[in-house]
């Protein structure tokens, strides 16, 4: 990958041609204030936070929207572009509840870094009064537009994504929310409640339902299917609280569904879950250990010619376990009618 130079703050800074401002600054472990952007969604340059200043370049563009290109000199520290940054950040919380230490997002939340960063410690301009109902529609999660700063994250995650455009942004000027086809509650809509905008927004708008803080994180893979997704299972008290997905995992890069993120902390420890083999006896399901419910399969199986048996292997299995069913079924049992419920 060809490689271009430029110089941000007075700091040389190499990286592939055809990456972003803000992404040499991000690289080179440069701060830039921004609200609208995620390194999973296309460049949006809505909240005018990541502007900086440019050598030739009129104005203040938007970082994020700019590409970098060789011998380009950047500042993105200047007393002019932080006074603008203050103005946008004033009339984001003019109409923002200021109710950060009992906020869910407290020391989490994007608005509250960035105004720490602009050194803003009092509201400037006159409160403006919204009160917007909440959606507590879905099990999972729910939609406060009071803390809504418009930034579109949620929508374009559903976009570019999911590709299941459940939301948008919906009416104009001051009426301009974030909701579903025809305004309707979440559970009227299509939304598949995968979570991807609620861990995309940087503000207490779409935030899950279980909010208890993890004191530890694992790194496990899904079991609820055999795409192989791999997240980190956040526990506390010997109970798992959250989970969030593994960038890194080739097969999900991050994301998860429905079962992976909402489910796992709800089976792993329910009390209908099956720890052990269950054998029936006299009508009646008795545990049994793996060895015995292992010796009760093979004696049943022997009873039975190859034409006389019949597999069907799941998709929730991993393809090495797949591939060791069929091997079995072709090799031990001797027959060749396997197939698979993903066809079905």
């Amino acid at each position: 990958m060809e490689k271009i130079n430029l110089t941000i703050n007075g700091q040389k800074v190499e990286i592939e041609k055809g990456a972003t401002v803000l992404e040499a600054a991000q690289a080179a472990g440069i701060y830039v204030p921004t609200l609208c952007h995620d390194p999973d969604l296309e460049p949006y340059g809505s909240c005018r936070l990541c502007i900086v200043e440019i050598d030739g370049m009129r104005g203040f563009p938007t970082s994020c929207t700019t590409p970098a290109t060789d011998g380009m000199v950047v500042r993105t520290e200047t007393p002019a572009l932080n006074e603008v940054r203050r103005t946008v950040l004033d009339l984001l919380i003019s109409d923002h509840p200021m109710d950060c230490l009992t906020c869910v997002k407290n020391q989490r939340c994007e608005l509250q870094k960035v105004a720490a960063y602009l050194g803003i410690t009092e509201r400037r301009l006159p409160r403006i009064e919204k009160k917007v109902q909440i959606d507590d529609s879905n099990p999972f999660f729910k939609l406060d537009r009071n803390y809504c700063i418009l930034c579109a994250r949620c929508v374009r995650a559903c976009d570019e994504v999911t590709m299941v455009n459940a939301i948008d942004l919906i009416y104009r000027g001051f009426a301009t929310h974030v909701g579903t086809f025809g305004d309707k509650p979440f559970m009227e809509s299509i939304c598949r409640s995968c979570g991807e905008c609620v861990v995309r927004c940087p503000v207490a708008a779409l935030v899950p339902k279980q909010t208890t803080m993890p004191t530890q994180e694992v790194l496990t893979t899904c079991a609820y299917c055999g795409v192989g997704c791999t997240m980190y299972l956040g526990t506390r008290g010997g109970q798992i609280v959250s989970v969030r997905g593994d960038r890194n995992n080739p097969a999900s890069k991050g994301r998860l569904c429905v079962k992976g993120r909402y489910g796992s902390t709800e089976y792993v420890t329910h009390p209908d879950r099956l720890t052990s083999p269950l054998i029936k006896k006299n009508g009646e399901f008795v545990r049994a250990t793996w060895d015995e419910a292992l010796g009760f399969v093979a004696e049943k199986l022997a009873t039975y010619k190859p034409e006389e048996v019949a597999v069907i292997s799941s998709a929730k299995c991993t393809n090495e376990e797949n591939y060791l069913m069929q091997k079995f079924t072709r090799a031990v049992l001797g027959t060749h009618s396997i197939d698979h419920c993903a066809r079905l």
